[in-house]
């Protein structure tokens, strides 16, 4: 499948559909995920366009790798969950739905199931707040911690 310059995460990088965005890097962007399954569920992508892990360069994703730890980080301070997934899907029949390559930061709790996919909005008030949570965390660490 060709790269679709008009996916969703493609349009957020273009600064034409919303985000509430938790880290601004040169090369990757850090958002609330609308959909979240925990909260603080927080996507990561990189500026480059790729569909998946296989058409990213090597070091977009290294940066990519290097945001999402970063963000992981700052999701962690700023929720204290017990347990974190680091999810990264490649094509629709491993649940991929943004076909731009995208880590998903979801903070885990005891007696949550495990799921790839919710199908609730989030009220916008709460994901504000929580990006206003993560946010801080990131801003008070160093780039390089």
């Amino acid at each position: 499948m060709a790269y679709d310059p008009n996916n969703i995460f493609a349009k957020i990088l273009r600064g034409e559909a919303g985000a509430h965005v938790v880290l601004d890097e040169e090369h990757c962007l850090a958002f609330m995920d609308l959909m979240p399954q925990s909260p603080g569920h927080t996507l990561i992508i990189p500026r480059e366009p790729a569909e998946s892990i296989f058409d990213l360069s090597t070091a977009a994703l290294g940066q990519l790798i290097a945001t999402t730890q970063r963000v992981a980080r700052g999701v962690k301070a700023a929720f204290n969950p017990p347990g974190m997934m680091i999810v990264q899907l490649n094509g629709a029949d491993a649940g991929q739905t943004g076909f731009h390559i995208h880590f998903h930061v979801i903070p885990r709790y005891e007696g949550e199931g495990l799921t790839l996919h919710t199908r609730s909005v989030a009220a916008p008030a709460q994901i504000r707040e929580h990006a206003v949570r993560i946010r801080a965390e990131l801003e008070s660490q160093h780039p390089a911690e």
